[in-house]
């Protein structure tokens, strides 16, 4: 079976910002720096970020992580035939309050991921990275990024951005233009802790915030583009939730449909039920040992569910990231064949 990743990561090297980052801009591109207190922080847009607890991996950097050609080696070996990828120092640059700032580090992150992905561009694709502070920078961007760099999909943080969620309707010139261009939202969440998040208003365990803002700010991101309009408003925007597993979505859609039918005269109308917009244009990406998958595909059947492995980041194991899903005994063939391949394929428009 030939597998696809639909969202793999990037750990972006000094030597990108140099290159592509005009010399003014140069003092803000991601850094790490070690605060006062010992410990090793991002530095971004001349800010230290918030720090985390550092995971003890056991084994060395990988070197795929960086480098094209160990990265095609890698994915051969796990039978990967072709790899979105996504940034790691770039989900930060949403923190970030200069736009002009933003937009120059987006632009030099678009430049250099092309180039990365010029090695083998029938492998290696990647998402677009643009400044979701100023709409019209991030609708300029996303046209050069895609139309002139061909990069396969446009990501964006769940969170409230700028003050504004994402069926404000200041968007909505973007979405048109992801329909008009055929690639795909991805809505990309990070425990960052320097944007609003879920359970930051109470926590400063990094385990809890962790536990809380993937799947919740998606939650809140899937509720604002499904039940504000945005997605009958836009029937051919394709949208992507990943790495918050898939547990939540059958759960989520049945209390979305609960509350429209006792509560729907204080929002919007809907054309169609939560759960027929999902089927029609979302995607959610389950972990591979995820238990909660079988019970998905009899709720929902498997034709939005899309296989990411993470990489390089270790979860559930390098010497796993496929074998995981491919050989579970508890997902018919049928259905692994649609979360390992077919479903990216029509995800990404190829």
């Amino acid at each position: 079976m030939h597998v696809i990743d639909a969202d793999g990561h990037i750990l972006e090297p000094a030597e990108g910002w140099e290159r592509y980052l005009p010399a003014r801009y140069r003092e803000h591109a991601p850094r790490w720096v070690v605060d006062s207190q010992g410990r090793p922080r991002r530095m971004i847009g001349s800010r230290m970020q918030p720090p985390f607890p550092m995971p003890r991996y056991d084994t060395e950097p990988v070197p795929g992580a960086s480098d094209p050609r160990a990265r095609l080696a890698d994915m051969d070996a796990d039978g990967i035939s072709i790899g979105v990828i996504y940034p790691s120092a770039a989900l930060h640059f949403a923190a970030l309050d200069d736009a002009h700032v933003v937009d120059a580090l987006c632009r030099a992150y678009n430049d250099w991921i092309s180039e990365f992905c010029s090695t083998d561009p029938g492998r290696l694709k990647a998402a677009a990275v643009v400044p979701q502070l100023d709409i019209p920078m991030a609708i300029a961007e996303t046209r050069r990024a895609v139309s002139e760099l061909g990069l396969a999909s446009v990501m964006l943080r769940p969170n409230p951005i700028g003050g504004r969620t994402l069926d404000n309707p200041a968007f909505d010139p973007l979405w048109s233009l992801l329909e008009e261009l055929d690639v795909p939202l991805v809505l990309h969440e990070a425990t960052t802790m320097n944007v609003p998040q879920a359970g930051l208003d109470r926590y400063d365990n990094y385990l809890y915030l962790h536990a809380i803002t993937h799947p919740h700010e998606h939650q809140m991101a899937c509720l604002s583009l499904i039940c504000g309009q945005v997605l009958q408003r836009h029937p051919r925007l394709r949208v992507a939730f990943v790495e918050s597993g898939c547990g939540w979505v059958p759960y989520w859609l049945e209390r979305m449909e609960q509350h429209i039918d006792y509560w729907g005269h204080a929002s919007l109308p809907l054309a169609l039920r939560p759960t027929e917009f999902w089927q029609r244009q979302c995607f959610v990406s389950p972990f591979a040992d995820e238990t909660t998958v079988p019970a998905f595909v009899e709720l929902l059947g498997a034709d939005t569910l899309v296989y990411t492995t993470d990489y390089p980041y270790p979860y559930p194991g390098r010497d796993q990231m496929v074998s995981a899903m491919r050989d579970r005994g508890d997902v018919a063939h049928t259905a692994k064949q649609k979360i390992l391949r077919d479903n990216a394929l029509r995800l990404y428009g190829w």
